[in-house]
């Protein structure tokens, strides 16, 4: 069985649901996006995600990843290790290209592209051709003042056909079709009809090339642009074994979209700097500690660590942020309140990780939650960012609701941090009391109105209620 006749077959005639995995993080088990060889298609999500019940659902849950994916990673993040012993493997598959040739095609009605020739017919109205009118069309002779005048009662009037044996609809007709073997499934459970005769790759990326060079229509151009980035991965690639789209490392992509959801942009005048002063020759800067996002709300400052750790999925304490980024978290808190001038009643310290508000070990039914506090005992924790609050948050959530004005999510968010506030003085060590979970209760799913919007008008679905 071929890779395409697998994909397509597992994922179409079978329940999609069987194919999707939530990964671990674990090692071995910390991929994120899909894979698909001779003989399975496997879609992984992220630690923390709660796949919804209908295929539909998870359809679209899918093309969501691919678009979380395709935004927060470069081709080098996109480099898998096979194993321990070999070299990491590069993932070029130009997966929004097939998306967006399937997209068009969908757009027009399940068509294909077709361009038209001019013609031209007799007709007593349309766009008048009047070079041709006058060649072609016998006129009235009208005398009046004795000047001849010349009345057209028939003209030559321009019209179009459509001409579907021209070579670049035979292209987008076998792009089509190798689009739906790959990704047709996320769409519909059938394929297109076989695409014919066509120019080989090589003479289809050069038609292609000419298109682009000689159109300005933005659609058309995406489209070509689209057909071409197929092509010309389909002449490079050395093997039809498998295919990747994902990254190893879903670490940076959660910070990217903590940082997205609720940080500031201009965070780099936070950073604590530190240079070499040398005996010999001039001084050395040193890369500045980075906190990975800095959220600023009612006056009121949050230094947020996102750390894609298993807690929030096993509750194992050795599951947790460790001491080097603890002390971290601190010193960054010192820096804003020594060298900013920033209120310590208004400076706070959290770390960001995620779990599944439908499954998890602490009782929690809201999008985001604080699950307890690190502490440094070599300080006096006197001070709220002294006291770097533990805060679990929704994975399936935060990947819907990044962008835009998320403030809802914010105001629950720092709600969640500043439960700080209520708490008692930090204990000597050995006598920490239990902790209590505590949820932002009246932040329910269905109160956000920051969907990311698709082009397709994808329903993601009802929440928990």
């Amino acid at each position: 069985m071929g890779l395409d006749t697998a994909l397509h077959t597992a994922l179409v005639d079978d329940d999609i649901k069987k194919h999707c995995h939530v990964n671990s993080n674990e090692d071995g088990d910390r991929f994120v996006g899909i894979k698909a060889d001779s003989d399975n298609a496997m879609v992984y999500f992220p630690i923390g995600y709660q796949l919804p019940e209908t295929d539909n659902e998870i359809r679209t849950d899918i093309k969501h990843l691919i678009q979380v994916l395709s935004e927060f990673t470069t081709s080098e993040d996109r480099l898998l290790a096979v194993n321990k012993f070999a070299a990491p493997q590069s993932v070029d598959f130009p997966i929004n290209a097939y998306k967006s040739v399937i997209e068009y095609y969908f757009s027009i009605g399940g068509k294909y592209y077709v361009e038209v020739d001019p013609t031209f017919k007799t007709s007593a109205t349309g766009k008048q051709d009047w070079p041709r009118t006058v060649r072609n069309q016998v006129p009235l002779v009208q005398q009046k003042g004795g000047v001849s005048s010349f009345i057209y009662t028939e003209f030559t009037v321009r019209a179009t056909t459509p001409n579907d044996s021209k070579q670049i609809t035979q292209i987008n007709r076998f792009c089509v079709y190798e689009a739906f073997k790959k990704l047709g499934w996320l769409y519909v459970p059938y394929m297109p009809e076989q695409p014919g005769p066509h120019p080989d790759v090589k003479t289809s990326i050069a038609i292609l090339t000419s298109k682009l060079g000689a159109t300005n229509d933005d659609k058309k151009r995406n489209l070509f642009q689209a057909m071409k980035d197929m092509l010309e991965y389909m002449d490079e690639k050395t093997s039809d074994r498998q295919f990747y789209f994902g990254t190893d490392d879903f670490d940076h992509v959660w910070e990217k979209l903590i940082d997205r959801a609720f940080g500031e942009k201009d965070k780099d005048k936070y950073f604590p700097r530190s240079r070499w002063l040398l005996s010999h020759g001039k001084y050395k800067e040193k890369r500045p500690l980075m906190p990975d996002t800095i959220m600023i709300y009612n006056g009121k400052y949050y230094i947020l660590d996102a750390k894609c750790y298993k807690y929030g999925w096993t509750g194992i304490p050795d599951h947790l942020p460790n001491g080097s980024s603890i002390n971290k978290q601190i010193t960054y808190g010192e820096y804003l309140e020594k060298y900013k001038g920033i209120d310590t009643n208004s400076l706070f310290n959290a770390f960001i990780m995620p779990y599944n508000m439908e499954q998890n070990y602490f009782e929690l039914t809201s999008i985001v939650g604080n699950i307890g506090e690190a502490v440094g005992d070599w300080r006096h924790n006197k001070k709220f960012y002294e006291r770097i609050q533990g805060i679990v948050m929704d994975t399936r959530y935060l990947m819907y609701h990044y962008t835009g004005n998320p403030m809802k999510e914010k105001v629950a968010l720092a709600d969640c941090i500043e439960a700080v506030l209520g708490k008692g003085e930090v204990p000597p060590v050995g006598g920490a009391p239990k902790h209590t979970p505590v949820s932002y209760m009246d932040m329910s799913p269905q109160q956000s109105a920051s969907m990311v919007a698709e082009s397709l008008n994808y329903n993601i679905g009802q929440e928990k209620k």
